[in-house]
């Protein structure tokens, strides 16, 4: 019996694509400059972000996901750091850590969604 490797190209090419818009997402908060968000935001987009607790808040469309994204990434004295990213087609998670203006940090994570090139959907997750 012989066992055939197979590789499915398209999906692959969807999850290097996804890994793409990932690292050019990440590179915002790195960076802290939200310039690139309007080009990775999907018009449909929809973040639940991690506060207040215990479900987060809910922020729907272009505009509002981009100036929230945008908020974090400006705000003064704080930093991410990426502990992983890991992709699969159109999904991807992100683990990070922040750390705030006053030397405190947390711990969490981004489930992120891709369609057509975008963001579509972000659901954050902090531990508690």
């Amino acid at each position: 019996m012989t066992h055939e490797l197979v590789i499915d190209i398209a999906a692959n090419d969807l999850s290097r694509q996804t890994a793409e818009i990932m690292r050019r997402f990440n590179d915002v908060f790195q960076r802290h400059d939200p310039t690139a968000l309007a080009e990775l935001v999907a018009e449909d987009c929809v973040i639940e972000n991690t506060v207040p607790a215990p479900d987060g808040a809910r922020h729907a469309g272009k505009a509002a996901c981009v100036a929230l994204w945008s908020a974090i990434a400006t705000q003064p004295g704080t930093r991410f750091d990426i502990e992983e990213t890991f992709v699969a087609g159109d999904r991807a998670t992100i683990r990070w850590r922040y750390f705030m203006a006053d030397g405190n940090s947390l711990r969490g994570v981004n489930l992120m969604r891709v369609a057509g090139g975008r963001i579509v959907e972000a659901m954050g997750y902090v531990k508690g």
